[in-house]
């Protein structure tokens, strides 16, 4: 309990120390650009918090984890098949590395010619740019897997399944967690990002909507929220990944000791 307390602390005394630091210089201000963090917070409370908060907040929560769970289903099944089969790989890595360098921003007035406005666009353009990070991170990790146990459960005739089951995926599942926590960070960006083209609610329309008539505490309370919520998505991940992972974090410690 000790332990945790410190970790605990050691995370929060950075934030903590920010939020006071903000409060205080802004606390009488009275600049268009830098309004109290008292104002800020009250415009959370009523753009994402209030009555407001199915139409500024519960739709980008929906494409973000739509869009997400498309490419993470897609990119590891994907990504598991390319990284067992060179043949296939050598066939569609071209393709792969084609439409990966395209910049998902620069799709957006495709999306919407194809999809609409609608959610349809949002969840499509999270889902492309989450994709590929998590694919990559798939094959590279279905590759890296050693040889030598692979050569072992062969010569004690362990059929395909199990190999793949208890051996090849287990050995993929640090890099396909590396490539989804990746993908995370890039839904979050793209979720934000579809929002501010052809949009009518969600927090990335709020943020530009605000800028465009000088509403700039709603406009930081937007950013405010965008910046807890990529915290506490990246927290709960890190739960799941130690949960998951807990064999692995364990081997790497007892290694490092």
């Amino acid at each position: 309990m000790r332990r945790r307390a410190g970790i605990v602390a050691l995370e929060l005394w950075l934030p903590l120390l920010v939020v006071a630091l903000w409060w205080t210089l802004t606390a009488n201000s009275d600049s268009l650009f830098w309004p109290p963090l008292g104002e800020i917070l009250e415009q959370v409370r009523e753009e994402f918090i209030s009555s407001k908060v199915e139409e500024n907040l519960l739709p980008s929560l929906g494409h973000l984890f739509a869009g997400f769970a498309i490419a993470s289903v897609a990119g590891v099944l994907l990504g598991l098949l390319l990284g067992l089969n060179r043949w296939v790989r050598a066939l569609v890595e071209p393709v792969v590395h084609f439409l990966r360098s395209l910049p998902p921003p620069a799709l957006l007035p495709f999306a919407i010619v194809a999809f609409g406005i609608g959610s349809a666009m949002k969840i499509w353009v999270i889902a492309f740019a989450a994709f590929f990070p998590i694919l990559l991170n798939t094959i590279d990790g279905v590759r890296g897997r050693d040889p030598a146990t692979i050569e072992v459960a062969r010569a004690y005739r362990v059929p395909a399944w199990p190999r793949f089951t208890g051996i090849i995926v287990p050995a993929a599942l640090p890099q396909i967690f590396a490539g989804l926590r990746v993908g995370l960070q890039t839904a979050l960006l793209l979720m934000v990002v579809s929002e501010l083209v052809a949009s009518t609610g969600g927090i990335g329309f709020v943020i530009l909507q605000s800028q465009q008539i000088f509403a700039t505490s709603t406009m930081w309370a937007g950013i405010v929220v965008l910046g807890v919520l990529g915290y506490l998505l990246n927290w709960a991940f890190g739960q799941i990944e130690r949960r998951v992972l807990a064999w692995y974090f364990t081997t790497h410690e007892v290694a490092v000791r």
